[in-house]
């Protein structure tokens, strides 16, 4: 009888009811949350489905994040699955190898066929340094306002990289910040952008873009990559492997590694990814006045960048003599090609013969170089 008794209470004492916590019921709901707006809504399922699968999992069963230990007998314990997984975000690698893959999917002729395009994409940034000047306000180090600040980018990979070098602790909620908003775009950005336009300004048609010559799409990630590693060394990894993955589509000669890294190693990283970052939200790691710090300063930051490249895209529409739109200064934020297809469907709403889609990429694509070397210059700053 004893026996059976002892089992029973082993078997209790071991399942998630007796461990599970009201916080962690919170978390649990949150998780189901974002899922429901991925599987239902169809926002980014490709990035909310595993993000939010790996925080249901951790809030469930901490141990699958646990790191490696020693036992009484001096045996090595095995850590949990994700802990493994997040070991390629501390070090930067699937940051990077994202990069690559969006290089190797994303057409950079529009960037080059109008090259005042870098100028939307650098004002769409100033929304991270004032994330940046609000999070040393609220009395976060140097380091981690800094890591909080590129949420502003709408740019998760740039996020994680920086943040597992300035400020390890806080990745978790920086990284599901920014790919919660990175993944929100469609409902953030509308409304800025119709508040800071008129109809007339969004129903402006631009000009067709020049052809670009296959010598100048070969050359252009080659010259980014000299110029900005020589600049800031330490966006070697993020601005390389984003032009490698270019020059792989563009080369015309490696179609099998263009197609690996824009498809299956692509997909496979974000489900490592997304995994590995939705299993840092546990619920004594999550629920705290500094995450809610750092998710409220987050919108604040994607609220500025959507805004400054709005209203310099209105500059440079008055200074153009009216033949530019603003509209597609908010796809100056990183979130490709998220951005650029906000700024087609809010031009398209005023007039639906209107196309600004590949107008908009030359900003998105000019956002992500951007976000990257604003992360280089803190990491030169404060790393």
């Amino acid at each position: 009888m004893d026996y059976l008794i002892n089992t029973i209470t082993n078997l209790i004492e071991a399942s998630g009811f007796y461990m599970i916590t009201y916080k962690n019921v919170i978390m649990i709901i949150v998780a189901c949350g974002l899922l429901y707006l991925a599987i239902k809504k169809d926002y980014e399922p490709l990035l909310l489905i595993p993000i939010a699968f790996g925080m249901l999992l951790v809030n469930l069963f901490p141990g699958i994040m646990a790191q490696p230990s020693i036992n009484a007998n001096g045996d090595l314990v095995p850590g949990g699955l994700l802990h493994y997984f997040y070991i390629g975000d501390e070090y930067g690698i699937w940051p990077s190898l994202i990069f690559l893959g969006v290089g190797a999917m994303t057409d950079f002729g529009p960037l080059i066929a109008n090259p005042s395009s870098f100028l939307l994409g650098a004002a769409a940034q100033f929304g991270i340094y004032a994330a940046y000047f609000g999070a040393i306000m609220l009395g976060f180090t140097d380091g981690a306002a800094a890591s909080i600040s590129i949420i502003g980018g709408a740019d998760g990979p740039t996020s994680i990289f920086l943040a597992s070098r300035l400020s390890p602790e806080l990745l978790g909620p920086i990284a599901v910040a920014a790919y919660s908003y990175m993944s929100l775009v469609p409902i953030i950005q509308p409304p800025i952008m119709r508040l800071l336009t008129t109809e007339k300004e969004r129903k402006i048609k631009m000009d067709q873009l020049r052809p670009v010559s296959k010598l100048e799409r070969i050359l252009f990630p080659i010259v980014v990559t000299i110029v900005v590693v020589l600049i800031l060394p330490d966006t070697a990894p993020l601005v390389g492997m984003l032009m490698l993955g270019n020059l792989f589509r563009e080369s015309g000669v490696v179609r099998q590694l263009t197609e690996i890294s824009s498809n299956a190693l692509m997909y496979i990283v974000v489900i490592l990814l997304g995994t590995s970052v939705g299993a840092t939200t546990s619920a004594e790691a999550f629920l705290n006045l500094s995450t809610l710090k750092i998710v409220g300063l987050g919108l604040i930051a994607f609220v500025f960048g959507t805004a400054s490249g709005v209203l310099f895209g209105k500059l440079m529409c008055k200074l153009s003599g009216g033949k530019i739109n603003p509209l597609i200064g908010s796809a100056g934020v990183s979130a490709v090609p998220m951005a650029a297809r906000v700024s087609q469907k809010v031009g398209a709403e005023a007039d639906p013969t209107n196309f600004l889609l590949m107008h908009a990429m030359g900003p998105n694509v000019a956002g992500v170089i951007g976000t990257a070397v604003a992360a280089g210059v803190f990491l030169a700053v404060f790393g």
